[in-house]
């Protein structure tokens, strides 16, 4: 029986569907539907009635970001004195879109074809792509024109042109950096003549002070598409101007500032449409250097003046503080200006004829990449290993008779002088080669190769960390080394079908041998080692055992001087030397510089009393060509303290031209008369 009020059809539990909620959901659901409908009609309007409209503009709004660069932070000396700073330059650009289509696609297959080549592996590249010659003769005539008025070659504006497009499509093309206010009127003034030519204004390093230091303070370039990929280079945009060299380079993330942004609108053709600022620029900061300017151009005038007067083809200097490794001055020798490089070369030939072999290779810094046996200023190190494991003591005597004879294979003093009984101060004094022989002879059977040892302790056989790019780290060569070299002369004679002898590449493959831990024990044989790293050597010695870290970065400071960032080098570390042994050293390299000593010629005229030399010539043979000068000096001051290290390649003997390098450097460090003249000694 079906009560009233219960309907057979409704579900149990099931309330029912109230007008007011009836009237909620028809509500919600019309809203929806309408919100629909907008939506459709809008994408249909959107791809319907103006869809041809849209990729029209689409296609003429394409955004391209480009750099606008940042002054770069200025580089001063110890004292607050401009090295190297910005100036205002005029730059001579061409509108790529008034050039013709057919060369901007033959910069864009050459700039694929580049990129292949660079990705191939370096033995199995072929010939770097040629760059295409100019597409028609009418464009050739006009880079002609304009080669004329601007003193470079055509063929230099279309190897610019090709590159730059290759990189860059829809920017400006850079012809001339710096041109000459007269030149750039004439353009101006003559659209017709010279269409597509426009000039803008850039920043270019300049150098007030005339101090030289070139490979110190390095250049600047175009940021190059590997540098993009390092992490030192996060977020700076191709085509951007960074440190490629030198000080530029260790501390481009400060000198370079923060690029400013500027948007190019282009359309689908390439052809500009529009530009505007994103993003201004922010200044670098500066950096404040060790540099003392004054020895600085003193040591480049030494070098420079030895070299002139035939005695030497190259060289270079260093000058440390012993107590923390500041670089007072460092310098490398064929040198150039500086502000020649702050533009684009206008011609591979007038680079190569600048800074190529045949102009001595200025570029290359053989202060800190230069590695040459040392000679004679190597001994104070030999002293020290010998003196540490007990060979000799202080007082120690050792007849010199001029030769040491090992077996069949005789080792002489230098003109087979001499000396008779000698103490490790007299040896040191006269340069004696047997005594410093002898110590070679008897270390080499020693446990742990004890010169090699030391010479590591003192920083030889490795880098010294030294805020430039490019240091070399040098050779001592040891039992483990010559191993290795003998397997390398295998694997080559292997490889290559030659036989060693005659064609030895790395060795003749002997075994280590007694003659060569006494050629290592005066600086010669396989050693290798940079005035730099000889200038650490001799400051751990002069100060006791600390290794220090040579720095030139002293602080980062603001364009108004305020210091931001203090730049600090802690010692590398401490080795242990006995008082008794550095002062027996000490005292030899003093008496070195009277007397009869080696140098003393060259300190005739010096105040020993005020300011006492402590120095050491060396002479390092390097067959087929003449000898290699070398001194080592260090001067203690209460404020001042000074460790000079110089080389003159085919120099001669040390004294003839190093020692008086050193001398007028250290005359002007403690501005004393320059008296130095050159040496007569004939040691090694």
């Amino acid at each position: 029986m079906i009560e009233p009020g219960n309907s057979p059809l409704r579900s149990i539990g099931e309330s029912p569907l109230t007008p007011q909620l009836a009237m909620r959901v028809a509500l919600l659901g019309g809203i929806a539907l309408a919100l629909f409908a907008i939506v459709f009609f809008r994408l249909w309007f959107l791809q319907v009635l103006t869809g041809d409209l849209a990729v029209r503009e689409a296609a003429n709004n394409r955004v391209r970001t480009v750099a606008v660069a940042a002054p770069r932070g200025a580089v001063l000396d110890r004292s607050g004195k401009t090295l190297v700073e910005n100036r205002p330059a005029s730059v001579m650009q061409l509108d790529p879109q008034q050039l013709p289509a057919a060369t901007r696609e033959a910069a864009a297959t050459w700039g694929q074809k580049m990129t292949a080549w660079a990705a191939t592996p370096r033995k199995q590249r072929g010939p770097r792509p040629a760059i295409p010659a100019p597409a028609s003769a009418a464009l050739e005539e006009r880079y002609a024109l304009l080669a004329a008025v601007l003193g470079i070659s055509t063929k230099t504006i279309n190897e610019r042109v090709i590159s730059q497009l290759a990189q860059i499509p829809y920017a400006n093309v850079r012809v001339q950096v710096d041109v000459p206010t007269s030149v750039r009127n004439y353009l101006l003034e003559r659209p017709g003549k010279f269409p597509g030519v426009s000039v803008d204004q850039v920043f270019v390093r300049r150098y007030p002070s005339g101090v030289g230091a070139a490979q110190v303070l390095g250049a600047v370039g175009q940021v190059s598409p590997e540098q993009l990929k390092a992490d030192s280079f996060r977020g700076v945009i191709s085509g951007a101007i960074v440190g490629q060299e030198g000080l530029e380079r260790s501390y481009d993330r400060y000198l370079r500032g923060a690029d400013g942004t500027k948007s190019i609108t282009i359309d689908a053709a390439g052809r500009l449409k529009g530009q505007k600022l994103s993003r201004e620029p922010r200044a670098g900061d500066s950096l404040r250097t060790s540099l003392d300017s004054n020895l600085q151009r003193t040591g480049e005038a030494a070098i420079g003046s030895a070299i002139s007067r035939g005695s030497g083809t190259a060289g270079a200097f260093v000058a440390l503080d012993p107590r923390n490794g500041r670089v007072l001055a460092l310098g490398s020798a064929p040198t150039y200006d500086p502000s020649v490089r702050a533009k684009p070369i206008a011609t591979k030939a007038d680079y190569e004829k600048q800074f190529g072999a045949a102009a001595g290779a200025p570029l290359f810094n053989r202060a800190i990449s230069g590695g040459y046996p040392t000679g004679s200023i190597f001994k104070p190190i030999t002293a020290l290993a010998a003196l540490d494991r007990g060979v000799i003591t202080p007082e120690t005597t050792i007849n010199d008779p001029g030769v040491l004879t090992i077996g069949t294979q005789k080792f002489y003093n230098a003109g087979r002088q001499v000396n008779g009984s000698l103490s490790l101060v007299r040896a040191l004094q006269v340069s004696s080669d047997v005594f410093f022989y002898r110590l070679g002879r008897d270390s080499n059977p020693l446990k742990g190769q004890i010169i090699q040892t030391w010479a590591r302790r003192l920083g030889l056989d490795r880098a010294t960390g030294v805020d430039l790019p490019g240091e070399a780290s040098g050779t001592i060569p040891d039992r483990r080394w010559r191993a290795e070299q003998n397997k390398r002369e295998v694997a080559w004679e292997r490889k290559s079908k030659k036989k060693c002898p005659p064609d030895c590449l790395y060795s003749d493959k002997r075994p280590w041998s007694v003659g060569d831990n006494i050629q290592l024990s005066v600086g010669q044989g396989d050693v290798q080692a940079s005035p730099l790293q000889m200038a650490v050597a001799y400051s751990t010695i002069a100060n006791g055992g600390t290794v220090v870290k040579p720095h030139i970065g002293m602080a980062i400071q603001s364009d108004t001087g305020q210091q931001l960032e203090r730049i600090t080098a802690p010692p590398l570390r401490r080795v242990a030397i006995d008082p008794s042994y550095q002062k027996a050293i000490l005292e030899g390299l003093h008496q070195s510089t009277l007397g009869d000593g080696t140098s003393a010629d060259v300190f005739s005229g010096w105040d020993q009393n005020k300011f006492p030399v402590y120095g050491k010539t060396g002479t390092a043979e390097r067959p087929p060509r003449p000898d290699q000068s070398w001194y080592a000096a260090y001067v203690p001051s209460a404020k001042k303290p000074i460790v000079i290290v110089a080389t003159v390649e085919d120099g001669g003997y040390g004294a003839e031209a190093a020692a008086p390098a050193v001398c007028a450097m250290l005359a002007d460090w403690f501005n004393q008369p320059s008296r130095c003249s050159t040496g007569g000694s004939t040691t090694r």
